[in-house]
């Protein structure tokens, strides 16, 4: 191999292990600390290590076991890939190891596929970024889309269990009667079925609907989570709490949809001025262009 090659070999290894160096330096930089990480980030210490999809690889003699564990630790995903895994829904035929595994075939495909364009032995800086491309393309936008069908219909939820509540069920009652008669069941009664289950198979109710706010990551359930928690502790009415709470929602919908209207005039103006206002004066000005080219102007 000529020194050539060679000294394009190193530069390429050099260059992945500092791209790489430097994305786990600022990812680790940027980590929350130990003691005030969010609430869903203790969702593996509530359900213990044993449900790790990571911790089940310690002490495996595979050699690819190994490697999964390595990069997880090594560069930070470990309780990321958890936590978004859960934001998810915890979908069948996915889990936190395939979307490690997805992350890195886009951290080595990407900067391949710059280098076929560039020649350049330098294109391996873009494994980083190939290495956040699935978050980016394909995660963020799933559980966006869950959060918003789970919020969709939260307040009416909330109002039925109001009045169920009132007319004399409990409220873990009247929840589950709720998720029974929905006709169709959506990612909110999906949870609150979950949250059933557990606490018919021992947990307590309060880790249960805390779990439930963690599933969710929304702050609207980790609210209404806390109005039921608050309400035991205290014995306050949780009804009036409920009402009061589906109003304020649905309130703050209100407010949200009519920014979101008087942006839109402003919004409008962008392809007002690129694709409309264009289109116009050609077609106004072009006959004027064409006779004073051909033989001036009529007057």
């Amino acid at each position: 191999m000529s020194p050539d090659k060679i000294t394009s070999v190193l530069l390429i290894i050099v260059s992945m292990i500092g791209s790489f160096a430097v994305f786990t330096a600022v990812q680790r930089f940027f980590a929350p600390r130990e003691e005030a990480r969010s609430a869903i980030g203790d969702i593996s210490d509530m359900e213990g290590r044993e449900t790790s999809a990571f911790s089940k690889l310690e002490g495996s003699k595979s050699f690819w076991d190994k490697l999964d564990l390595f990069f997880a630790r090594q560069l930070g995903m470990e309780k990321k890939l958890e936590e978004t895994f859960m934001l998810l829904g915890s979908p069948h035929g996915t889990n936190p190891l395939k979307m490690l595994h997805l992350k890195l075939i886009a951290g080595a495909a990407l900067p391949v596929m710059a280098y076929a364009l560039s020649q350049s032995p330098f294109s391996v800086i873009f494994a980083p970024l190939g290495f956040l491309l699935p978050d980016a393309a394909i995660y963020s936008g799933r559980i966006r889309r869950r959060q918003e069908d789970i919020i969709r219909n939260f307040p009416t939820f909330v109002d039925l269990g109001a009045l169920m509540i009132e007319s004399g069920l409990d409220y873990m009652t009247a929840f589950d009667r709720i998720v029974k008669i929905a006709p169709v069941k959506t990612g909110l009664e999906m949870e609150i079925e979950k949250t059933i289950n557990e606490v018919q198979l021992g947990y307590a109710r309060r880790d249960a609907l805390r779990r439930l706010s963690m599933r969710t990551g929304l702050q609207e359930v980790r609210s209404f989570v806390g109005l039921i928690v608050q309400s035991d502790e205290l014995g306050t009415s949780l009804v009036e709490l409920l009402r009061n709470y589906s109003a304020d929602m649905r309130f703050r919908r209100l407010n949200k949809a009519e920014k979101l209207a008087a942006q839109a005039s402003t919004k409008m103006l962008i392809p007002l001025f690129i694709f409309i206002f264009p289109t116009v004066f050609i077609l106004m000005l072009a006959p004027m262009i064409s006779d004073l080219i051909t033989g001036g102007m009529p007057f």
